[in-house]
C-alpha cells in the first residue's frame, strides 16, 4: 500500500512531473518483510501448485491427479508411510529413552552424551546410511571380527525397507530427544516436589505423572520424526534405489533424471503430494502441542530428580554403547574402508593407506570442486541470511504486530516441507527467463543459493529473536528522542546487539547446508555439484572407499563447527544449541 506523502518534507520536486510518492511511516520495513518473506517462502509453492493443477496457465487438474493415482505413485506412497511411519515408533523409543536419561536422571557426562548424540544428527543422511551400509557389507572388517559377517557376494542386509527404517530410526531419533527436552523445560520442579512428599518414587514420577504431562510433546515428537522421514531423501536413495524400492522423494529424482524437464509436470504433480502428507503431520504436531495450552511462568523447572545410585556408571555405559552402534562403529566402517587400498583388502598397518583422502582432497577436480561449492554456497546463504536475520528479528519483534504469525508461517513453509518439494519449486520458478531482465537462473549456481536461503531462513531466524525478544526497548526509544533513522538504528544500535546471535545462525546454517542433498541432488549441474551430490555419485559408481573419505571429511567438518558452536555457548540466549540441556 502507498500513499501520497503530504507532510513538509514530501513536498514535490521542483519540476518534478509525478508526485513523490512514500510509504506511510512505519510501514517500509513490514513491507519489505513481507515481501522476501513471500518471495522466498510463498511464491514458489504458488508456482509449484500453479504447474500441476493448471499446465499452460489453463486450469486442468485432470493430469496431476492421474499422475498422483498412479501404480508408480501409489507404490512409492505406501513404501513412504511404512517407512517414515516404522521409523518414527523407533526414533520415539529410542529418543524417548536418551531424552529421559540426560533429562531427569543425575547420570555422569550429560553435555558429551547429549553433544555426541546430536552430532550423530547434524552428519548428512547420506553419510549415515553410507556408513551403515559399510558396517554391514560382507566385506566388513568389524563384523569379520565378531565373525558376524554375512557371507561373501550376499547382498548387504541393510538394502530395502528393513535397512531404511533402521537407519532413518536411529537418525531421526535426536530430533525426538530435542523436542522432550523442550517439554521438560517446561514441568515445573514443583510438580515433583509434590509427589515426592507423597511418596512416590522416581519410576512412579516418570510413568504416572512426568509422561502424561509430556502427551503432546511426545505427540509432537512422534509427528516430526515421521515428517522428517517422509521428506528424507539421502538414506533412502543409498539404501532403497539399488533394489529398486522408491519412496515419493526418490521416485521424484529418478522420474527427473530420466526424462529431465519434460518430467517436470508428473514431479510438480508428486511434489505436492509430499507437500500434502507432510503438511498434514506438521498441522497435527502443532495441533497436538497448542492443546496443552499457552506459555506458563514456571519459578524452578524441571531439575533431576532419580538419583541412580549404583546404576549410575551403568546406565551411562548403556548411552555410551548405543552411541556406539548408532555412531562410532559405522564412522569406523567407513573410516576402515577409507583407509584400504581396494575393497576387500584386509585393513593392517602394512595395507593402511592415505591415498583415498588425497585423491577426493587433492586430485580429483570434481570432489575438489564439489568442497569448493559446499563451502561456498553454505558460507554465502549462512553470512546472507545472518545479515537479514538482523532486519527480521527487528521487525519481527517490534513491527509486525498481529500479521507476526502469517509472516513467520510463510517463512517456515520451505524448511517445513520435504527439500524435495522445495527443488522442484525452484526449478519451475526459474526454468525460464525472469521477467523484465531477461535472464534465467536455471542451471546457474545461484538457483542452489536462492533454495537454500528459502530453506534455511527459519533456522537462522530463531537465534536473533530470542535475543531481541530479551532486549529493552529502551535504546530505540532513545534513538528515536535523538532523531536517527530506521537504518541509522538497525545498524549502529539492533545490529551490535545482535550480532553474537546472528553469528551463531550463521554456524547453525552452515552446519545443515554443508552436507545438504535433497536439495542440490535436483539443482546441481556440472561445475555446481556438492558434497552431498558428489558422495552419491561416488557410491552409485562402486567407488566406496573415495565416497567414504570425503564422508569422513565432511563429517570432521561439522564436528570443528559444532565445536565452534560450543565455544560460545555461554554467550547465547538458552536453548539456542540443541545439544545445550
Amino acid at each position: 500500500m502507498s500513499t501520497v506523502a503530504s507532510s513538509p518534507g514530501s513536498r514535490n520536486l521542483p519540476g518534478a512531473p509525478w508526485p513523490l510518492i512514500r510509504w506511510p511511516a512505519g510501514l517500509g520495513l513490514p513491507a519489505l518483510l513481507t515481501l522476501t518473506a513471500f518471495l522466498l517462502g510463498g511464491l514458489p509453492l504458488l508456482r509449484l501448485i500453479a504447474a500441476a493443477f493448471a499446465p499452460g496457465w489453463r486450469f486442468a487438474p485432470e493430469g496431476a491427479l492421474a499422475q498422483i493415482g498412479s501404480r508408480a505413485a501409489l507404490n512409492a506412497t505406501l513404501h513412504t508411510f511404512e517407512t517414515a511411519g516404522a521409523s518414527a515408533l523407533g526414533a520415539l523409543l529410542i529418543g524417548g529413552a536418551v531424552a529421559l536419561a540426560l533429562g531427569v536422571t543425575d547420570v555422569r557426562g550429560k553435555r558429551a552424551l547429549a553433544f555426541t548424540f546430536v552430532f550423530s544428527m547434524m552428519i548428512a543422511p547420506q553419510v549415515a546410511a553410507l556408513a551403515f551400509l559399510s558396517l554391514f557389507a560382507p566385506h566388513s572388517a568389524i563384523l569379520g571380527w565378531l565373525g558376524l559377517s554375512p557371507e561373501p557376494g550376499t547382498q548387504n542386509p541393510l538394502l530395502g525397507r528393513g535397512g531404511i527404517i533402521l537407519v532413518m530410526a536411529l537418525h531421526h531419533a535426536p530430533l525426538v530427544a530435542i523436542t522432550l527436552w523442550t517439554g521438560l523445560r517446561s514441568v515445573p520442579h514443583s510438580l515433583i516436589e509434590a509427589a515426592q512428599m507423597e511418596g512416590a518414587g522416581p519410576r512412579t514420577i516418570v510413568t504416572r505423572i512426568l509422561l502424561p504431562v509430556l502427551r503432546p510433546q511426545i505427540i509432537a515428537a512422534a509427528l516430526i520424526a515421521f515428517v522428517a522421514g517422509i521428506g528424507n531423501f539421502g538414506i533412502p536413495a543409498l539404501l532403497g534405489l539399488p533394489v529398486n524400492y522408491l519412496t515419493l522423494p526418490t521416485l521424484i529424482y529418478r522420474r527427473l533424471s530420466s526424462f529431465g524437464p519434460a518430467g517436470l509436470s508428473d514431479a510438480a504433480a508428486l511434489s505436492l503430494l509430499v507437500a500434502l502428507v507432510a503438511g498434514l503431520g506438521i498441522l497435527a504436531s502443532v495441533f497436538a502441542t497448542r492443546r496443552n495450552g499457552g506459555r506458563v511462568e514456571i519459578e524452578r523447572p524441571l531439575q533431576p530428580f532419580w538419583m541412580l545410585g549404583r546404576a549410575r556408571p551403568f546406565v551411562a555405559a548403556g548411552l555410551w554403547a548405543l552411541l556406539a552402534l548408532k555412531l562410532g562403529l559405522p564412522l569406523l566402517a567407513l573410516l576402515g574402508e577409507a583407509l584400504t587400498p581396494a575393497l576387500g583388502v584386509a585393513l593392517s598397518w602394512h595395507s593402511l593407506t592415505l591415498d583415498k583422502f588425497t585423491e577426493v582432497l587433492v586430485r580429483q577436480t570434481v570432489t575438489v570442486r564439489a568442497f569448493r561449492n559446499s563451502f561456498l554456497f553454505a558460507g554465502a546463504a549462512a553470512v546472507i541470511l545472518a545479515l537479514v536475520s538482523i532486519a527480521f528479528a527487528y521487525g519481527l519483534e517490534r513491527r509486525m504486530g498481529k500479521f507476526r504469525r502469517a509472516v513467520e508461517l510463510v517463512i517456515e513453509l520451505p524448511y517445513a516441507l520435504p527439500g524435495v518439494v522445495l527443488a522442484i519449486a525452484c526449478i519451475l520458478l526459474f526454468l525460464k527467463p525472469l521477467p523484465l531482465l531477461g535472464w534465467s537462473l536455471y542451471a546457474t549456481p545461484f538457483i542452489i543459493l536462492f533454495a537454500y536461503l528459502a530453506r534455511f531462513m527459519p533456522l537462522a531466524l530463531k537465534a536473533p529473536v530470542a535475543a531481541m525478544a530479551q532486549l529493552e526497548a529502551h535504546h530505540e526509544e532513545a534513538a528515536k528522542l535523538d532523531g536517527v533513522t530506521l537504518w541509522q538504528m538497525l545498524r549502529f544500535i539492533v545490529a551490535p546487539i545482535l550480532a553474537p546471535a546472528a553469528t551463531v545462525s550463521a554456524l547453525m546454517v552452515f552446519l545443515v547446508a554443508f552436507n545438504e542433498l535433497t536439495v542440490s541432488a535436483l539443482l546441481w549441474t556440472s561445475g555446481t555439484e556438492t558434497l552431498g551430490v558428489v558422495l552419491f555419485s561416488l557410491k552409485e559408481a562402486g567407488l566406496a572407499g573415495e565416497a567414504a573419505a570425503v564422508a569422513l571429511s565432511a563429517s570432521a567438518v561439522i564436528l570443528a563447527a559444532m565445536l565452534v558452536l560450543e565455544l560460545f555457548a555461554r554467550k547465547l540466549p538458552a536453548n539456542v544449541l540443541p545439544w545445550r540441556i
